[in-house]
């Protein structure tokens, strides 16, 4: 196959480069949107006196925003409530407009609502303190020296979590992020339902009879459901070479193409998620893990014979290829995982563009015949033999070619987030992972 050079900044015109390019992504625009409501729900409220009234903070509108805020940024991660969006966002015929299901397609940048909806929650949490505590000095009796404090807490603790949530940081120390997130993240609900209490007894009314109460219950339900289907089953390990194993699952649950799994050595330890494989007209699924850090090293190192799986299949970016007639998948490396459940149900047209080291030796001969079996004249590029390609050339020759609607990439966050640039700068719908987890 030859492969003309591509100079995307000759190509396209500056505006898009501009708008398109990763610092604006769909992710940002939801976050900045949930800070610029917020914003103006502040500053409208400065206005009217709805912060402060009659010589003192109203403490009962600064408490409802900061429920809203907290609110939204728990449950839109909820994994049923991921489903239902990717479904929602499904459901568009590819008879509409391109730019309709192209936006549609955009609906795994959620995480921006995650993100904005927290951090919002977290600055009303720190202004309603800062109101208690203005209330107090002066004069009043409320709130309690028990609510003041749990608030204090809880606005001590969400700043811990956003620090370590903080692009660079999380990706440095992953580890110590995903430990602050669910330790951190649990004594925070506990310190939210202190301080709802604590409040209700203040004010001299039943809990039950406060909206936070009934708020709180969802999000703990929320927060306690994927712990609520945690299970150990059994797995079989095909281990095709010391850089990657193929990890087989057969225990009553056999998931959509387009989802993932968390999986961990131990109930409360580090989870990881990955792509599901399942393969039409068999029972269970297979996980395609390679080497990229201690946890995989050593599970590549010392395969387990049981692991835990730790709440529902939760769908991912690849599952909006439905919204277009045909796609073109870009992957490299262990990327393929992700994308093989997608060849094999064939169920929209497709085009595979694979660059990997030393594929067949890598992965195995099975692996890439079953590749090579499920979807038309597939680039296998080795990059032993070949060199390092132009991942975006190849995407943009693939829909020339093929007359495809999109590309999806699934690959490491440098080059995803360039071949998503420069097909979206060229004006291709394109998709791949954001790392916002």
């Amino acid at each position: 196959m030859s492969v003309e050079t591509l100079d995307i900044e000759t190509r396209t015109p500056s505006w898009r480069r501009v708008t398109r390019h990763p610092a604006l992504m769909e992710y940002r625009r939801l976050a900045f949107l949930v800070a610029a409501v917020n914003l103006a729900v502040f500053v409208i409220g400065l206005r009217d006196g709805v912060w402060f009234s009659e010589g003192a903070f109203a403490l009962d509108r600064i408490a409802d925003l900061a429920l809203i805020n907290l609110s939204l940024g728990i449950l839109i991660r909820q994994q049923r409530v991921v489903n239902a969006l990717f479904w929602l966002a499904t459901r568009i015929p590819t008879s509409w407009p391109l730019w309709m299901r192209w936006g549609a397609g955009k609906v795994f940048h959620f995480g921006g609502l995650h993100s904005g909806g927290t951090v919002a929650g977290a600055i009303w949490l720190g202004f309603l303190t800062y109101a208690m505590i203005a209330n107090r000095l002066s004069g009043a009796a409320l709130p309690s020296d028990l609510t003041l404090g749990l608030s204090a807490a809880m606005v001590a603790l969400m700043a811990l979590m956003i620090v370590t949530a903080i692009g660079p940081i999380r990706a440095r120390y992953h580890d110590l992020f995903e430990r602050t997130h669910r330790f951190v993240g649990w004594t925070v609900l506990a310190l939210f339902w202190g301080q709802t209490l604590s409040i209700a007894r203040d004010a001299g009314v039943p809990a039950m009879e406060t909206p936070a109460f009934w708020m709180l219950c969802i999000l703990t339900l929320s927060i306690a459901s994927p712990w609520l289907s945690l299970k150990r089953v059994k797995v079989e390990i095909d281990k095709p070479s010391d850089h990657v194993v193929l990890a087989r699952f057969n225990y009553g649950d056999t998931p959509f193409a387009g989802s993932s799994n968390a999986i961990s050595h131990t109930p409360l330890g580090q989870y990881h998620s990955f792509a599901n494989i399942p393969a039409p007209n068999e029972e269970g699924y297979r996980l395609a893990i390679s080497r990229a850090g201690d946890w995989t090293g050593d599970f590549i190192n010392n395969p387990p014979d049981h692991v835990w799986v730790k709440g529902i299949t939760t769908s991912g970016v690849a599952r909006i290829e439905e919204l277009f007639t045909s796609v073109v998948y870009v992957g490299t490396g262990s990327g393929i995982g992700p994308i093989l459940p997608h060849l094999l149900k064939g169920k929209v047209p497709n085009r595979l563009i694979w660059s990997t080291r030393a594929p067949r030796k890598t992965y195995g001969d099975a692996l890439v015949d079953e590749i090579e079996a499920n979807t038309p004249n597939p680039v296998i590029w080795d990059t032993v033999t070949d060199g390092k390609p132009d991942l975006s050339a190849l995407a943009l020759q693939a829909v020339r070619e093929s007359g495809a609607e999109a590309v999806i990439v699934i690959s490491n966050q440098k080059l995803t987030r360039k071949v998503v640039h420069d097909m979206e700068s060229l004006g291709i719908p394109a998709y791949g992972a954001i790392w916002d987890s």
